[in-house]
């Protein structure tokens, strides 16, 4: 399934490789494409990956996912 999440905190495209980065990690996401000037990320996911892997692996890197 596709999904679009809002991530608060990012500031540049260094941000925009790290969040891209921490959630191609998770496995069972894929085609992951976040946009700086939207503060979003829509990425397909399988029915698997939870908000909450989500959540943690952002804020591991210091963002907010908001859903």
């Amino acid at each position: 399934m596709t999904k679009k999440i809002g991530i608060e905190g990012m500031a540049c495209e260094h941000c925009v490789k790290a969040a891209t980065k921490a959630l191609e990690a998770i496995e069972g996401i894929s085609d992951v494409r976040v946009s700086l000037e939207d503060k979003c990320a829509e990425f397909t996911a399988d029915e698997s990956v939870t908000d909450d892997q989500i959540r943690v692996a952002l804020e591991e890197e210091g963002y907010e996912a908001v859903f």
